[in-house]
């Protein structure tokens, strides 16, 4: 699934193609990937919601498009851009088997592609979108939330790790795999420490942390994930560029030398130095 970097660089980039265009026809070619029913407008504003795109029309009505796992927005117009799951939909003649949902517009056509249904297009008033119970749940994201925000919502969770705690994402939203590991790495926290035995300083360098390693990925355009490339087609690249820990096992930390190791916490594939990151806090 692509994380909120990765979404907000299609958010950016989708400006580019849609924004002031008129949707002229939707086509539902699958029941699942679409909710509510179909409306045209002209786009006026596309935001994001966590990992959710919103797409404003003229008219009082949006549309909510969650990619998912294997989600693609591909819009074919004078040139051919794409978002999303990277397959051969993105050279392949569409529609095809795979596209769910169809957008025509007056300079092109937008496809709703998802191989595994996973991914939606729901139909929104524009005034409630704010409302809806998938983004009503999410929590701030790390630049809208203050140190002592997140202090409290880690001891409502004192004996879970850490990590597992950044990743639900009614505690902070938009940290991912890749970026909470990243982000515990900056603050030298261990992913497996109970979050009620961070003190407030360390919860502030965690945020601080997070905004940074998010910052820095939105600037490169994303993680060079198998499952995301950037609205023109290229890939991010987060990862070779700028992470330090995340699939780095077996190599050694740049601030120490120690040898990146992986574990599983909560769960999930987890990254960290254990010289720089230790279990026990002095």
């Amino acid at each position: 699934m692509p994380e909120l970097p990765e979404v907000e660089t299609v958010r950016r980039g989708l400006k580019d193609f849609i924004l002031n265009a008129k949707i002229k026809q939707v086509k539902v070619l699958c029941e699942k990937s679409f909710i509510g029913e179909p409306v045209c407008g002209t786009v006026c504003d596309i935001r994001r919601f966590g990992k959710a795109l919103v797409i404003d029309l003229d008219n009082g009505w949006s549309l909510m498009v969650h990619l998912r796992m294997t989600g693609q927005l591909i819009f074919d117009g004078a040139e051919r851009y794409a978002a999303g799951h990277p397959n051969e939909n993105f050279v392949a003649k569409l529609p095809n088997k795979q596209t769910r949902v169809i957008l025509e517009f007056e300079n092109g056509t937008l496809y709703f592609n998802d191989q595994r249904k996973f991914g939606f297009i729901k139909v929104l008033p524009t005034a409630e979108v704010e409302e809806d119970a998938f983004i009503r749940k999410l929590a701030k994201e790390p630049w809208k939330m203050t140190s002592e925000e997140l202090y409290q919502k880690l001891q409502r969770r004192k004996n879970s790790a850490v990590k597992s705690v950044i990743l639900d994402q009614t505690v902070i939203s938009g940290l991912g795999n890749i970026y909470a590991d990243e982000a515990l790495y900056q603050a030298k926290i261990h992913p497996a420490r109970k979050a009620g035995d961070l003190s407030k300083k360390e919860a502030a360098t965690l945020l601080e942390a997070a905004s940074r390693v998010m910052d820095k990925s939105i600037e490169l355009g994303g993680s060079t994930m198998r499952n995301y490339v950037k609205a023109d087609g290229t890939r991010g690249n987060y990862l070779d560029l700028f992470a330090k820990v995340y699939q780095r096992d077996g190599e050694p930390c740049e601030r120490c030398g120690t040898e990146i190791v992986k574990i599983k916490v909560g769960g999930r594939g987890t990254h960290f130095c254990p010289k720089c990151q230790k279990e026990e806090h002095d």
